[in-house]
């Protein structure tokens, strides 16, 4: 799958962005025929103002032959001056008010069909990050994937609900107008036209430049977003170091570089809309010249000139309003790419609803396995092989990216191994269900995430239909209940984001407890006793051996005394078992585990005498 962080420059094919606008619609498009419908009656109704203005100098003011259609001018017959002037302004304020009803309508559709599909986006980008491979989600920067999801998803939402239903009002107000304008004069109506082209052309230049300094932009915005939720979410290590300085700088540079490609957005936007400004004034000041000369010599009258003047407004100042509509677009049609980039993401579940869900006891076993990473040239695992029966501890113990980790992942799947075969009692883990081999394969990673909840909403994520008397057993298991209790509130205590008020010997006990909630055949402990004491280590594995003696665990541990009560202790270097047996047999040997063994040993004895 592709890195997210190389998704900077869409890609340029306006025809597919256009279908993914459309699509992403779904249903809710429906909502687009009533509001278009009602633009359509308001362009119209617009378009006839100028035509009572024509009818009233050249008919009622003077003799000469009105444009206004026919059921109008009969509703505005008359026998005296003042009641047909009176009419004309009294239709003239139905058909304002009718033109007004409508825009209410309109609006009021459009508003609701913005809202419905960006509701809908919304979710889907959400099941999306959800579904997302253990690949695209580590290799994904917070900050911008909430900008896709926030300040993306409101672009697009601001574009469909109000630049595409600009963009049908003009074409509709300028188709409108040239209809008008022929029916006047024709030749009049050409010399208005002149500046179409000319426009079209700059605003296709225009959109060329300016859609790749909004892509830039918002690569800039990104990366000064992720600072900020990494500087929000680490603020105790930024805290711990005093680097508080280096990170204003930091955040300093990062805002310049945005605000500095902000800026030179704005100046093509100026130059463009000051460009195509003086074109309109030059097109209306040659419209209003060729007017006079033709009403001077009575090619046509007063009160059509006039009306050219108004229609001639409705073409060139829409056709004005392109520059905008291009810059909306073209930083709508970055914001789908990015967006493309999560809905078009397959997601890990593929594929996977007529996978086997067969009873899962414990029995493991790895054959020959190799892994790589697939932006790495290497393997990571090579070549492993080993058994693992219903009930045995197994220690892995290794050095920090020998491969430990990414061994335990492979057995869940948030990895999938390219050779040999990983089985769970005698059944390839690929053909069991990804969900159903989760819930049944209980895992504690060195770093738990803790939510901002209460520690009884966070021990309860597992299995929220357990009661507290269940909650405070596994946390007693856990060797995390008196600390629980001793807290102001007990188990209603906030735990703050990420846990952050509690230690990190405390979040890994809550994560220990969290796990235990429901029973597991299968449970991997990821260097997750790493930050408690020895003494409360050897605690929870001797608890555990009581509680949850019928379930296979896997521990990853740098810790010797950890790894010496297994029922087989496995050595990684390099991505390859080097040793394996008990721990016994493995101090006889001469290895890494005796070396292991022998620092460990030695510092214990260091410590034990110092303390003396």
């Amino acid at each position: 799958m592709e890195d997210i962080k190389k998704i900077d420059k869409p890609k340029r094919n306006i025809l597919k962005h256009l279908w993914l606008m459309f699509k992403w619609m779904g249903k809710h498009s429906l909502l687009l025929i009533p509001a278009l419908g009602s633009l359509l009656i308001v362009s119209y109704l617009r378009t006839l103002t100028p035509l009572f203005g024509q009818h009233i100098i050249d008919v009622i003011l003077g003799d000469g032959e009105s444009k206004l259609p026919v059921y109008l001018t009969d509703l505005i017959k008359a026998d005296t001056l003042p009641k047909q002037l009176l009419l004309a302004a009294l239709l003239i304020l139905l058909l304002s008010f009718i033109r007004a009803l409508f825009i209410f309508v309109e609006r009021g559709i459009s508003g609701l069909f913005a809202e419905k599909t960006a509701y809908k986006l919304r979710n889907n980008l959400y099941k999306k990050l959800r579904d997302a491979d253990y690949y695209f989600q580590s290799h994904s920067e917070t900050g911008d994937i909430i900008q896709r999801c926030t300040t993306d998803v409101e672009m697009y939402k601001r574009f469909i609900s109000e630049q595409s239903i600009e963009v049908a009002r003009l074409v509709l107000l300028v188709g409108f107008s040239i209809y008008q304008m022929s029916r006047l004069n024709i030749t009049i109506m050409w010399v208005s036209l002149i500046i179409a082209p000319i426009l079209l052309i700059s605003a296709a230049l225009y959109f060329n430049k300016v859609e790749k300094m909004f892509t830039e932009i918002e690569k800039n915005e990104a990366q000064m977003t992720t600072h900020v939720q990494e500087n929000v979410s680490g603020a105790r290590v930024v805290k711990a170091f005093a680097n508080e300085a280096y990170e204003v700088e930091k955040f300093r540079n990062l805002n310049r570089k945005y605000t500095d490609s902000d800026l030179r957005l704005v100046k093509k936007m100026a130059f463009f809309w000051s460009s195509t400004d003086f074109l309109s004034f030059i097109q209306f000041f040659i419209i209003a010249i060729i007017g006079i000369i033709y009403a001077s010599k009575e090619i046509i009258s007063i009160g059509v000139y006039t009306a050219f003047l108004a229609y001639a407004g409705n073409i060139i100042w829409p056709m004005r309003q392109l520059g905008r509509l291009v810059g909306d677009f073209s930083k709508t049609v970055v914001s789908i790419s990015r967006l493309d980039h999560i809905m078009s993401n397959p997601g890990e579940y593929v594929g996977e609803e007529n996978k086997l869900e067969p009873e899962i006891k414990g029995n493991v076993e790895f054959k020959n396995v190799s892994f790589k990473f697939a932006d790495s040239k290497e393997d990571q695992i090579t070549d492993i092989s080993f058994e693992a029966k219903q009930g045995e501890t197994v220690a892995i113990i290794g050095k920090t990216g020998s491969g430990k980790s990414t061994l335990m992942n492979l057995l869940i799947r948030l990895l999938d191994y390219q050779k040999g075969q990983i089985l769970i009692d005698g059944v390839e883990i690929k053909d069991i269900e990804k969900h159903y081999l989760r819930r049944n394969v209980g895992v504690i990673l060195q770093e738990p995430f803790l939510f901002s909840k209460s520690v009884e909403e966070n021990i309860k994520i597992s299995d929220s239909t357990s009661d507290l008397n269940k909650v405070s057993s596994v946390a007693k298991i856990a060797q995390v209940h008196n600390d629980i209790m001793n807290f102001e509130k007990g188990y209603q205590t906030l735990v703050g984001e990420r846990g952050v008020t509690l230690s990190g010997g405390q979040k890994q006990r809550v994560a220990i407890a969290r796990m235990l909630l429901k029973p597991k055949p299968i449970l991997v402990f990821d260097d997750s006793l790493s930050a408690v004491d020895t003494e409360t280590d050897i605690q929870i594995r001797r608890a555990l051996q009581q509680e949850w003696k019928n379930s296979t665990v896997f521990i990853i541990t740098h810790r010797i005394t950890t790894a010496s009560e297994a029922d087989r202790i496995l050595v990684i270097e390099n991505g390859q078992i080097k040793e394996s047996g008990k721990h016994q047999d493995l101090i006889n040997r001469d290895g890494l585990y005796k070396n292991i063994w022998a620092i460990q040993s030695q510092i214990n004895f260091q410590i034990e005498e110092d303390g003396e």
